[in-house]
């Protein structure tokens, strides 16, 4: 079983938003909405995730701008939007997905999530960074 195959499962069995597999191996689950737990890790340790793995409930543009400029290896998502894909495939960041949607919904699924919709155009990662991590 590859890494990617194990926090896959680990995600679904323990019903976790977010799966990190560390560059030195150590697998943790997180538990909070959106991307609460990345922008965590992230102000915690800027270079936390640089070489990890990771399995998430969804990713959308705002999260794969994010995880692009944090150096992650490999993603994984239930539900990831065309937007997290164009990012990915821009940074040559290997992706699977379980279900492919063209945009993230909002809480109520009546439209797109705000934050999709904010930086659905920006076309420089780092700025999604900056204002998500930096200036949070």
């Amino acid at each position: 079983m590859t890494k990617l195959e194990e926090i896959k499962q680990i995600l679904h069995q323990k019903n976790a938003s977010l799966v990190v597999c560390y560059e030195n191996g150590e697998i943790k689950e997180y538990y909070q909405n959106r991307i609460q737990d990345i922008k965590n890790i992230l102000q915690q340790n800027p270079k936390a995730l640089q070489g990890a793995i990771i399995a998430d409930k969804v990713i959308g543009k705002v999260a794969s701008s994010i995880l692009a400029v944090a150096g992650v290896r490999q993603i994984y998502s239930d539900v990831m939007s065309q937007y997290a894909v164009s990012v990915l495939e821009e940074n040559q960041i290997p992706y699977q997905y379980e279900n492919l949607v063209d945009y993230i919904q909002n809480n109520d699924k009546t439209g797109m999530c705000p934050m999709e919709n904010k930086y659905k155009n920006e076309k420089d990662k780092m700025v999604v960074y900056r204002e998500m991590i930096e200036l949070a």
